[in-house]
């Protein structure tokens, strides 16, 4: 984390732990504003690899799961980088930075990332460096997201995943009432106190939350090569173009798609529970006669207690069993309406 902006915050009255702020003095209200009111949240739980170099396209096209075409200066894009065998290393933002293409990850993920990335490049003319300390991304979300950004900069993108390079910062939407800014660490501080004035700070947990509640899958350390992209619903939310040319793991990835074999889905789920689940708890159901059925992807704690969950597990398990946390005799998942229509096994959509 830049230690500039760290100390900012701190100033600011952030508690950090591992990098990352965790409240701003009191964590359950913080998470309690998010549901229902404006709120602005520091995104160091992420860093940004930038791809710059002449080839930075088409390599991105050759490694990655979306068509890197379609990312242009006014458009984002979530994506993947998979192993050989079609499951998932990391899960990826993607915007435009001048003729580069910025990567955001997870920072845990960023450097073993990078060597990955890195070691596919040979002749190619690009480079893969971490930029995560020179830029700084913040999240602004609720109700008057779009109204406070367009006093500030003008213009916003219309549509989900639209990106505006403003001069002063980048303006990512992620819907009518969430937004991501990114901007050079030097002006982050002068941004802030800007926004701030309209929202309350919050932790880095509550951002997390709100991509849980939006159904966006975040590939963590824990859960590295345990989903194909379509396990994590990669392909509803553009992350997936089935189209485009080779890349690693595309065979298994399209051979998924098209001879309709995908029997595990991602779920929206709340565990009232006062332990904490983690990132690559198993999940279990009936029919699975004591062996796992799924596994918890991204997990946060919720307004009013207890924690919602993105899971990965059987279509039949949601289908037709109870699904218990960590053990067959768990917590049991209560499962939330998703936050976009999932086909399931015969092509229908969950209401």
């Amino acid at each position: 984390m830049n230690p500039n902006w760290q100390q900012f915050l701190t100033q600011q009255g952030a508690t950090f732990d591992a990098g990352r702020v965790q409240h701003f003095g009191d964590a359950t209200a913080e998470l309690n504003a998010t549901a229902q009111g404006m709120v602005l949240c520091d995104l160091s739980q992420f860093g940004t690899l930038l791809a710059s170099g002449e080839d930075a396209q088409s390599f991105l096209q050759n490694m990655l799961s979306s068509d890197i075409n379609e990312v242009e200066a006014n458009h984002a894009q979530i994506s993947s980088l998979s192993s050989p065998k079609g499951r998932m290393l990391a899960t990826m933002l993607i915007w435009r930075n001048g003729d580069g293409y910025l990567l955001q990850l997870p920072r845990a993920l960023c450097e073993p990332m990078r060597k990955k990335l890195s070691m596919y490049v040979l002749r190619a003319k690009v480079k893969i460096s971490d930029t995560s300390d020179e830029i700084v991304s913040f999240g602004l979300s609720g109700e008057n997201a779009q109204t406070i950004l367009g006093r500030q900069f003008g213009e916003l993108p219309q549509r989900p995943f639209g990106f505006t390079d403003t001069g002063q910062a980048g303006v990512l939407k992620f819907s009518e009432t969430r937004f991501q800014i990114s901007t050079v660490a030097q002006y982050a501080p002068t941004l802030w106190q800007l926004l701030v004035q309209h929202a309350q700070p919050v932790g880095s947990v509550c951002w997390d939350w709100l991509n849980i509640r939006a159904g966006i899958p975040v590939i963590l350390p824990q859960t590295q090569e345990q989903f194909v992209p379509q396990m994590a619903n990669l392909e509803l939310i553009g992350g997936v173009n089935f189209k485009k040319g080779c890349y690693p793991g595309q065979e298994i990835v399209a051979r998924m798609q098209y001879l309709g074999k995908l029997k595990r889905r991602m779920y929206l789920a709340h565990i009232n529970t006062s332990e904490v689940p983690q990132p690559g708890d198993e999940v279990f159901s009936a029919e699975m006669e004591g062996q796992a059925s799924g596994m918890i992807a991204n997990v946060s704690p919720a307004p009013g207690g207890g924690y919602d969950a993105l899971a990965v597990m059987q279509i039949s398990s949601r289908e037709s069993q109870t699904v218990h946390w960590k053990s067959p005799q768990g917590e049991a998942l209560q499962f939330l309406p998703p936050p976009y229509p999932l086909p399931n096994g015969h092509g229908e959509c969950h209401p």
